[in-house]
C-alpha cells in the first residue's frame, strides 16, 4: 500500500474538494442500506426471501456501478418499486460522521481555504444526510454530480466543476474513498490527492492503488 506518511504542501494549496460518502461520513450507512435494507424491502414487497432478494438486486447494482444512475435514488424507485428516499430515512440514525472530519473543516475553516464537498450522491440523499451532520455550515460550495450531469469517474466532470466553482487544479487537493474518482481527477490535473484507507467503520482497509492513503483527517491537518 502507498505510504500514509507523505505530507502535503499546504502552501502550495488554496481549494479543498471533499467527497462525502466514505470520505467524509461513515460508509457502513450505505454498506446496510443497499445490502441489507434494500433487499430486505425488495423481499417483502415480493413475498420472496432476502437472500433471493439480495441475488436479485446484485446484477441490477454492479451494472450501474460508475454511472450517475448508480446514484440516483430517482432511478432506483422507479426500477425497483421502492421508494428509495422513505427507506434512507427508515435507517437514517445509521448516518455517522468519521472521526477528526469536524476538526479538519474547522482547521480549513480558519486557514480560509475554499472548501467544496464534491458528491456523486443525489440530491435527496445529500440533504438528508447534511441535515443529520449538521456540516453543510463548513462549505463554500456543496455541489451534486447529478446538477453536472455526469459522475465523478468520467473525465468530463471535472471540466464541469471547474467552470461552476473556479479552482486552479495545479493548487487543489481532493479527498475521496472513490479510486476512479481519484483517477479521473489525476488525469484533469488536480495536482493533490488522497485516497481513504477505510471508507467504512465495519469494513477493511482498503488497497489504494498508486494514491496516498489517509487512516483519518488528522493525517492532513493544515
Amino acid at each position: 500500500m502507498p505510504s500514509t506518511q507523505e505530507k502535503l504542501d499546504w502552501s502550495g494549496i488554496e481549494t479543498v474538494l471533499l467527497d462525502m460518502d466514505g470520505t467524509l461520513l461513515d460508509l457502513h450507512f450505505d454498506d446496510h442500506f443497499w445490502q441489507e435494507h434494500v433487499p430486505r424491502r425488495y423481499a417483502e414487497l415480493h413475498g420472496i426471501d432476502p437472500e433471493r432478494a439480495r441475488a436479485l438486486l446484485q446484477p441490477k447494482f454492479r451494472a450501474m456501478e460508475g454511472t450517475l444512475q448508480w446514484y440516483c435514488l430517482d432511478y432506483w424507485s422507479r426500477e425497483l418499486g421502492l421508494d428509495i428516499p422513505l427507506l434512507k430515512q427508515e435507517i437514517a440514525h445509521l448516518i455517522a460522521v468519521h472521526p477528526h472530519v469536524v476538526e479538519f473543516l474547522r482547521a480549513l475553516r480558519r486557514s480560509r481555504r475554499k472548501t467544496v464537498l464534491t458528491t456523486n450522491a443525489h440530491g435527496e440523499s445529500v440533504s438528508l444526510k447534511l441535515a443529520r451532520t449538521d456540516l453543510a455550515p463548513w462549505f463554500d460550495h456543496i455541489v451534486s454530480a447529478h446538477e453536472l450531469g455526469v459522475a465523478k469517474e468520467s473525465d468530463a466532470f471535472w471540466p464541469a466543476l471547474a467552470d461552476l466553482v473556479p479552482h486552479d487544479p495545479e493548487r487543489t487537493l481532493l479527498v475521496d474513498d472513490n479510486l476512479a474518482a481519484l483517477a479521473s481527477a489525476a488525469r484533469y490535473g488536480i495536482r493533490h490527492l488522497r485516497a481513504v484507507r477505510r471508507p467504512s467503520s465495519r469494513g477493511p482497509e482498503v488497497e489504494t492503488g498508486p494514491f496516498v492513503a489517509i487512516e483519518d483527517f488528522r493525517d492532513i491537518m493544515p
